[in-house]
């Protein structure tokens, strides 16, 4: 009697011990997944950083883009190149890619319509796409960036 008793409480500690090792792989899978989402946001965040300080350059041009739409390719793009569909030049970065668009020239970017507002200046706007990428998560970040 004493070997059954045994055997079943063998058999109880087996199954709490299975138990716990599957919660615990769970949870490292989900450790893991929100690690690289929190880096491929990162590195999406520094790959706009860069573009931004690419276009506050004083020499940056860039032709007013005919398609300016967000770049529909930035949930695929793998490598560094220039996308004829969408007219997105994709430059690569430590961990993703960045590229900018030139949205277009305005008085008035944000229309504060302020008194004494500088009218003869006018700002071009950017967006700015960043992309990065880790593990098996891909984050896209964009940013509107007025330059005068």
């Amino acid at each position: 009697m004493a070997l059954i008793v045994s055997l079943v409480f063998l058999l109880l500690l087996t199954l709490i011990g299975i138990s716990s090792m599957q919660n615990a792989t769970l949870q490292e899978k989900m450790s893991g997944s929100v690690k690289f989402r929190n880096e491929s946001f990162q590195l999406a965040e520094a790959a706009v950083r860069i573009g931004e300080s690419v276009v506050q350059g004083n020499n940056y041009k860039l032709a007013t883009c005919t398609k300016c739409a967000p770049p529909s390719d930035a949930a695929t793009v793998s490598a560094a190149a220039a996308n004829t569909s969408t007219g997105v030049s994709w430059t690569a970065v430590d961990g993703g890619f960045w590229a900018v668009q030139k949205i277009a020239t305005t008085k008035d970017p944000v229309n504060l319509n302020l008194v004494g507002w500088d009218e003869s200046k006018s700002w071009t706007l950017y967006r700015i796409t960043g992309v990065g990428i880790s593990g098996n998560s891909r984050t896209v970040v964009e940013s509107i960036y007025a330059k005068r």
